[in-house]
């Protein structure tokens, strides 16, 4: 079974809880080694989304991934609302105007969000950033093609450890790398937050 523009709302629903869930955890991973706001942003700019949902609902997958990435991109500020705005951008148009997704297709997009993530912030793996979280999750996607469900859910593990990965490395992108060796030993907050979002829409998926 495809994943209709009323299952990505319905993910973007439950990803808005985990979100508001999980804001000061969020908060207090980026008061070590950021600047406090990257919870409080991200739970702001997922509230802004599910007021645009409540307003309209787009009719294919596409056009929901770039009203997200543009309320995003509006409403979120540091550097996670240009990151997560481009993913969500980059995303929409990897599937462009089909009315499904199929595994295929949720993995493109996973990948066409990681490419544009890379592009915007220019991280590498190692980096201590969203894209630990990213990299691993996009090559774990790509090897399931069984049902979106687990496409998504195996993204969601990988991103998971690739977060988990980022505790003892040195912020070399961002504010965290402002402190050197002392950014080691703490969680980095957007890979945290990458890795909240794809279980969330892993958990969305596994319901639909």
């Amino acid at each position: 079974m495809g994943c209709t523009a009323a299952d990505v709302v319905a993910a973007l629903r439950v990803a808005a809880a985990v979100v508001q869930e999980h804001r000061d955890e969020l908060v207090r991973l980026d008061q070590a080694i950021g600047d406090a706001d990257h919870g409080e942003n991200m739970r702001r700019g997922f509230t802004a989304v599910l007021s645009r949902l409540d307003a309209e609902e787009p009719a294919t997958p596409g056009k929901v991934l770039k009203l997200v990435a543009t309320t995003l991109i509006s409403t979120v500020g540091g550097a996670a609302g240009p990151l997560y705005g481009t993913a969500f951008l980059r995303a929409a148009a990897a599937v462009g105007e089909a009315e499904e997704l199929d595994c295929e297709a949720v993995s493109k997009a996973l990948r066409a969000a990681l490419d544009g993530v890379v592009a915007r912030g220019k991280a590498v793996v190692g980096d201590k950033t969203m894209v630990d979280a990213l990299t691993p999750a996009v090559a774990a996607a790509a090897s399931v093609d069984s049902s979106v469900a687990a496409v998504l859910s195996a993204a969601a593990d990988a991103a998971f450890e690739g977060a988990e990965s980022t505790v003892p490395m040195v912020a070399r992108k961002g504010r965290a790398s402002y402190l050197g060796e002392r950014s080691a030993g703490h969680l980095d907050p957007g890979a945290r937050s990458t890795a909240l979002l794809l279980r969330a829409f892993a958990d969305a998926a596994a319901k639909a």
